[in-house]
């Protein structure tokens, strides 16, 4: 009813009918009336309830149970006026439908149909005139007259009305299918037609298919776009239809050729492939770019793979080569570049042979090249290279002591004796040390299985036997005596892969390649091509020092690389620290002969180098927290730091007196390290900040210092002050007393100031010594940051930082858009990135020894990656500071921006690290023995995130051809007790690194019970196998 104020109860068990007000007034006062309560029943009876109901306030309805329930038939309602009303029904049973229907996903068809499809544009291409509205496409008809008869009412859409008149074909032709795809696909065959020698164009035209096929098709109608099926088959088809068209146009160009074998290799089986590869090498055999490639590809092929048939082939690469150098091949010209790119697939074929187990033989071609460049006859040196390595055969064979070999004295002194009638033979000198020398052959427990014995003797072996065996003279001994054959390098196994360098960059190269084979580190770096490819060992994730020593950490450069006589399981890790005794006497003679060959700077070099490999030494002493080791590897490196400085040459070389100091530091000996220090910077003259080698050794001494301070409140006073005080006054040094006058503090910074200032500017001019220019300019800048930082603060030396780096980077990008020069355009990034480390490790001391932000350090570090996503240093700080954060969201954003924007391996390896460094931690939280543990750590699908990681790690170029890679994964794969899962994974990885000895360890390691058949594979790809089973059979009989 429409009555305001009163409720009406109806179709219940107590009906409330309208009675009387004035005969029921002794009834009003009741919430209720009852039916039998009514005295006189009246047509008109009605009730008026004056008590309001307070819930019609508190809710938007009334109670569902006051409402009459009743069912409504028919859609219809009577009463209302059809034209001026209208009632729309609420079905529930529709609601409940509706509610049934889950919400499609992004993912679903209808939504990436819906994706892929462009969107009607909504503002008008030529913005000088400009409409007033969006226009509505119409669509013209033929003559309005022929549809009436079919379409009288004009409510059939275009097609329906064709299809009445019985007309096929004439469907909308004018409506937009994809208008911006077709103008893709004709301005790309525009290019390639107008300009068919365009090759970028031609390759353009190749990955836009990928991108033309993740949406529908551009000739398609709507309904054939439904059931397009976009197989990677027609993707491959197309593109390689488009690369033949291509190679018509361009017979000579490689880069084509190069794309269409690499498209072939998912249609044509390997023997096909090969043949392709060998007629690409005989139509251009002096492409040493496609040899690379080629070699790559054969390494990889697991069934065609064998190491003898890959070395003969490197051998025949560097032949053909070094014929187009010299020559002799007259039918194809000599490439740019070829010189150095010889010299990086020889360390290749070095590093090959190593991660094969022939380490023998690896280590004779070095040696076999080192004679050949550096002690080559002066009557052969206008011989062709074939014809100088006929003269080298007989002194290869002659039994004359080699490179790192006691008594070595070259090719050159051999042969010029004997054109005079040979040597004279001497007896030599029995200086051997007492030192025993241990032996594998006795197996200390025989009660462990036999797969860990052998794992134990063939690591052994390894680790003692990688030196090539020659038969001792003096004890009248033959080739016959040798147990081991194999052990035993050929000639023929190595002269095809002997080299000519004329440039001495490249002979300079060919020597630290060597040191950095031996295990000793340098600062020269490997090869691009060939850097991941001989990356094996898992130790670019050891952070050495850092977290008690973060200002002087120490960095070796290339780590991830097994070093002759090293292989190491994941499990087990290095065994020993360096080499064992004949390794040790071998690198000092390699030593002692190059000390012969350079003079001046190159053997200061050389000798920074040795002390180095010392010092590494002992940080892996103290790492591994052996104290007998560490006591008596001390003695050995501060023997050998002392005699190097004895050395006339050396008594100056600042350089060495500060490794010298360092190493005594190290040592515990902070005292006499000091005393070193202060010796070394007594002897030196009043350059002061002009000097590249004052300023390093005073900010070692000066970070070495700062290291001891607890906290930073007044550090103004404190030795490290008075040290970069003292450097900047540019006289002569007066050792600590205890205090640093205020005036002096005041003057060093308006030195600093100027001195920064003066090398800014001359780096934006100055074209000579660059290299020098660099290192001055970072030890500079790192001896002035550090003096504000101890007198000022951490702002003022964040500042110092952040100005240097910003001049360094404008500097470096007008360098390249004015000059074009590589020499100089590759000094101003290492000058950058160098700067960056020390800013960075700055801040982690100052975390460290007082209370800091971390998000300063996080965007630095952000920003240096971005700019060097190589560096694994400041990969391995960033994943330190990140395992803190409680949210990985940030993190794997950034990953995932750096792996998108770089070829580079080392965002891919930190990426996982980080990922299984919060696993551990997860599973830490969850397996702690204290009772209920609620984890904080929201993080679920771990496992399957690392798995993806990896599977897309392995899937990039870099990446699927690395060992370290693959070892990882299978690390990680069965350490999840996924036994089939990870023998399956081992067999993929061999599919690509068919080369690395280290996998199929690991794999005895993992699957002991294979033992047999992982060696059976092992031999028959030729791969070294140091303990036949018949001999560790025997060994375990007696």
């Amino acid at each position: 009813c429409p009555n305001e104020g009163v409720e009406v109860f109806s179709g219940c068990l107590f009906l409330l009918l309208s009675i009387n007000y004035k005969k029921t007034s002794n009834l009003t006062s009741n919430r209720f009336v009852w039916l039998d309560d009514i005295q006189d029943f009246t047509a008109e009876t009605f009730r008026i309830d004056k008590k309001p109901d307070p819930a019609n306030w508190a809710y938007k309805s009334l109670y569902r149970g006051d409402i009459a329930r009743y069912k409504r038939r028919g859609e219809s309602c009577l009463g209302i006026d059809a034209k001026k009303q209208c009632i729309t029904w609420d079905s529930s049973a529709s609601k409940r439908k509706q509610l049934q229907r889950r919400p499609e996903r992004y993912f679903t068809k209808n939504n990436v149909k819906m994706l892929n499809t462009d969107g009607i544009p909504v503002c008008n291409k030529s913005p000088s005139h400009p409409a007033a509205f969006i226009p509505v496409f119409q669509v013209e008809t033929d003559d309005p007259s022929d549809t009436m008869e079919v379409n009288p009412l004009g409510i059939y859409d275009t097609s329906t009305t064709v299809w009445l008149q019985g007309k096929e074909g004439r469907i909308a032709d004018h409506e937009p299918i994809n208008s911006v795809l077709m103008a893709k696909v004709e301005e790309h065959n525009k290019k390639v037609r107008e300009n068919p020698r365009d090759i970028n164009a031609w390759m353009e035209f190749v990955s836009f298919q990928d991108e033309l096929m993740r949406g529908p098709s551009p000739y398609a109608s709507k309904g054939e776009q439904e059931i397009r099926r976009k197989s990677l088959k027609l993707i491959l088809e197309k593109k390689l239809a488009i690369l033949e068209r291509a190679i018509e146009s361009n017979p000579g160009n490689v880069d084509l050729k190069l794309a269409r074998l690499k498209l072939c290799t998912e249609f044509w089986e390997p023997p096909a492939l090969i043949k392709e590869w060998q007629k690409l090498i005989f139509l251009h055999p002096n492409n040493p770019e496609l040899w690379k490639k080629y070699l790559l590809f054969c390494q990889s092929q697991f069934t065609t793979f064998s190491v003898s048939k890959i070395n003969s082939l490197y051998g025949k690469c560097l032949t053909t080569l070094a014929a187009v150098q010299d020559g002799s091949m007259v039918s194809h010209p000599l490439l740019p570049g070829t010189e150095e790119a010889m010299l990086a697939i020889f360390i290749q074929q070095c590093h090959f042979l190593r991660q094969a187990g022939h380490s023998e033989k690896a280590v004779s071609l070095f040696q076999a090249l080192m004679d050949f460049t550096f002690f080559k006859p002066d009557s052969v040196k206008d011989l062709p290279t074939r014809g100088q390595v006929e003269f080298f055969e007989p002194f290869w064979d002659s039994g004359e002591p080699r490179i790192g070999e006691k008594g070595a004295r070259g090719w050159k002194a051999w042969m010029h004796q004997q054109e005079k009638g040979g040597w004279v033979a001497l007896k030599p000198d029995d200086d051997d040390d007492d030192e025993e020398i241990d032996e594998d052959q006795d197996i200390k427990d025989k009660t462990l299985p036999k797969w860990h014995i052998w794992l134990d003797i063939e690591y052994s072996r390894e680790a003692r036997q990688w030196l090539p065996w020659r038969p001792d003279k003096t004890k009248e001994e033959t080739e016959e005596d040798c147990e081991d054959p194999e052990r035993q390098v050929l000639f023929d196994d190595l002269g095809p892969s002997l080299i000519h360098l004329t440039n001495p960059d490249l002979q300079h190269q060919l020597v630290y390649s060597f040191l950095q084979f031996l295990g000793i580190p340098c600062t020269s770096k490997l090869f691009p091509s060939n850097l991941y490819i001989a990356m094996d060992e898992n130790n670019i994730f050891n952070s050495v020092l850092s977290d008690e020593k973060p200002l002087t950490s120490v960095d070796f450069p290339l780590s991830g690389f097994n070093s002759i006589g090293h292989m190491d399981t994941m499990l087990r890790g290095r065994h020993h620290i360096g080499h064992y005794k004949e390794g040790e006497e071998f690198i000092q003679n390699v030593f002692h002969v190059l000390f012969l060959l350079f003079s001046g700077k190159e053997k200061s070099n050389l000798s920074i180098c040795w002390l180095q490999y010392e010092i590494s030494k002992v940080v892996q002493c103290l790492q591994a927290k052996n104290k007998r080791k560490l006591k008596a590897q001390g003695r050995k490196s501060k023997k050998l730091a002392k005699n190097l400085l004895k050395a006339p040459d050396n008594r100056n070389d600042l350089s060495l007196w500060k490794l010298y100091a360092y190493l005594e530091w190290l040592l515990g000996n902070i005292d006499d390290a000091r005393k070193v220090f202060d010796t070394a910077l007594c002897t030196v003259g009043t350059e002061g900040l002009k000097s590249p080698q004052l300023c390093s050794l005073s900010l070692l001494y000066a970070q070495l210092e700062v290291e001891l301070l607890e906290s930073i409140e007044g550090a103004v006073m404190s030795r490290a002050a008075h040290i970069l005080t003292r450097l900047a006054e540019s006289g002569p040094y007066v050792p600590y007393s205890g205090q640093v006058l205020s005036v002096n503090v005041l003057k060093a910074r308006k030195t600093y100031e100027h001195a920064l200032q003066d090398y800014l500017s001359k780096t934006l001019v100055s074209d000579q010594d660059q290299v020098s220019d660099a290192n001055q300019l970072v030890n500079l800048v790192g001896c002035y940051a550090l003096f504000q930082y101890l007198t000022v603060g951490i702002d003022a030396a964040v500042l110092i930082y952040k100005q240097t780096s910003e001049k360094l980077e404008a500097s470096g990008s007008q360098k390249c858009e004015n000059t074009r020069e590589n020499f100089g355009v590759q000094n101003f990034p290492t000058a950058l990135e160098a700067v960056t480390l020390l800013h960075t490790n700055l801040l982690k001391f100052h975390m460290k020894i007082s209370v800091y932000p971390l998000n300063p350090l996080r965007e630095e570090l952000m920003e240096a990656l971005k700019r060097y996503p190589s560096n694994q240093s400041l990969w391995r700080s960033y994943i330190h500071i990140q395992r803190k954060s409680h949210s990985a969201s940030k993190a794997r954003r950034f990953f995932d921006g750096v792996t998108r924007s770089t070829n580079a391996l080392e965002p891919w390896l930190f990426a996982i690290q980080a990922e299984q460094m919060r696993k551990k931690l997860t599973e830490n939280v969850q397996r702690a023995d204290v009772g209920e543990i609620h984890s904080t750590i929201p993080e679920t699908g771990l496992t399957n995130r690392i798995v993806a990681l990896f599977e897309h790690a392995v899937q990039s170029e870099n990446g699927t051809h690395c060992p370290l890679l693959w070892r990882m994964y299978l690390n990680f794969m069965a350490s999840l007790g996924k036994k089939e899962k990870s023998k399956g994974l081992f067999y993929k990885a061999l599919q690509n690194c068919p080369w690395a000895k280290v996998l199929y360890m690991d794999a005895i390691e993992y699957f002991p019970d294979d033992l047999q058949e992982t060696l059976d594979l092992i031999t028959e790809k030729e791969l070294r196998v140091r303990v036949p089973m018949e001999e560790l059979d025997l060994l375990l009989e007696v």
